[in-house]
């Protein structure tokens, strides 16, 4: 198994190693019966969490050994990147990664467990949430720095930001990093990174308020970009489902 540690955690190397190698047995499961399994385990009188990634399919296999960055590291370097320029998310500490002489098999993600008070999803589904206008605004001024930091975050989903409410200020932590591009992103970009968070017009209004602001640009324009994504991933996203529906038949 190959080890890659943080400084922050050289000193704990051997026991990072025992928790990956525990990993089927103990640790508290946050994420049961999904592909990839998140754990809590205690190192050094804190929580963190280890997040086991599935094991891909034969292709990836040899394509992660020889060409790729697996997840696990990606996820670790992209954690790094985004501290350096101070952009929330919990502090990466480790990632592994098991290969055969051939193939690439079994990767483990390490970081700091995070306490938060809500994600996204919650604003989706519950729009009498106290401050829920005053969340959205900030949420899109989050989006909007990091788009002019060049990150496009491919996974800019409901449950991928962990919001932290602080009085009446709110911090931002983006989670399940290993989706990433870094480039200059043009308007076009920048809409669609919004399309996978709510098929809700009046969430989408919100933001595309804001974010007008934001981009200096009319408000009307930024909400027709947003709205035409937002319909377009919405469209996608039920086409599979009825897909995967009729394969079940």
């Amino acid at each position: 198994m190959k080890i890659h540690i943080s400084e922050k955690y050289i000193a704990h190397q051997e026991k990072i190693s025992g928790l990956i190698k525990s990993f089927e047995n103990a640790g508290e499961a946050i994420t049961p019966g999904v592909r990839n399994q998140i754990k809590i385990f205690q190192l050094a009188g804190q929580q963190i969490n280890i997040k086991s990634f599935k094991v891909p399919n034969f292709i990836n296999q040899v394509a992660y050994k020889v060409f790729r960055r697996s997840k696990a590291e990606r996820s670790f370097i992209y954690a790094e990147h985004l501290i350096a320029i101070q952009i929330g998310t919990p502090q990466p500490i480790a990632y592994a990664l098991t290969n055969t002489s051939l193939f690439f098999k079994d990767s483990y993600y390490i970081s700091e467990h995070l306490p938060y008070d809500l994600t996204f999803r919650e604003l989706v589904k519950e729009p009498e949430f106290p401050n829920h206008e005053k969340i959205l605004r900030a949420f899109t001024r989050f989006t909007f720095k990091l788009h002019e930091n060049q990150i496009e975050f491919l996974d800019h989903s409901p449950g991928n930001t962990l919001i932290q409410l602080k009085d009446q200020a709110y911090e931002f932590f983006l989670v399940d990093l290993n989706r990433m591009n870094f480039k200059e992103m043009n308007f076009e970009e920048r809409m669609k990174n919004f399309s996978r968070l709510t098929p809700k017009r009046e969430m989408v209004e919100i933001m595309a308020d804001e974010y007008s602001k934001l981009i200096n640009k009319n408000n009307s324009d930024v909400f027709e970009k947003m709205w035409f994504y937002t319909n377009k991933f919405q469209e996608s996203h039920l086409r599979k489902k009825r897909i995967k529906k009729k394969f079940k038949l």
